[in-house]
């Protein structure tokens, strides 16, 4: 379960950085705003699965 939610987040930081990329290259904030969030969960949910990682051991 833990890979899985890692790849989860992988998934959304990449996801993130591919639409603030697009929206600063076609000058849309909108999207560009929806990349950072999108990149601050991926962050968030991964920081969450290390937390997990350290205390499980």
């Amino acid at each position: 379960m833990a890979e899985n939610e890692k790849a989860k987040a992988k998934t959304e930081q990449t996801k993130g950085k591919v639409k603030e990329t697009v929206g600063k290259t076609v000058g849309n904030e909108r999207l560009t705003a929806e990349g950072k969030a999108d990149q601050s969960k991926g962050d968030a949910r991964q920081a969450k699965e290390k937390a997990k990682d350290t205390f499980r051991h």
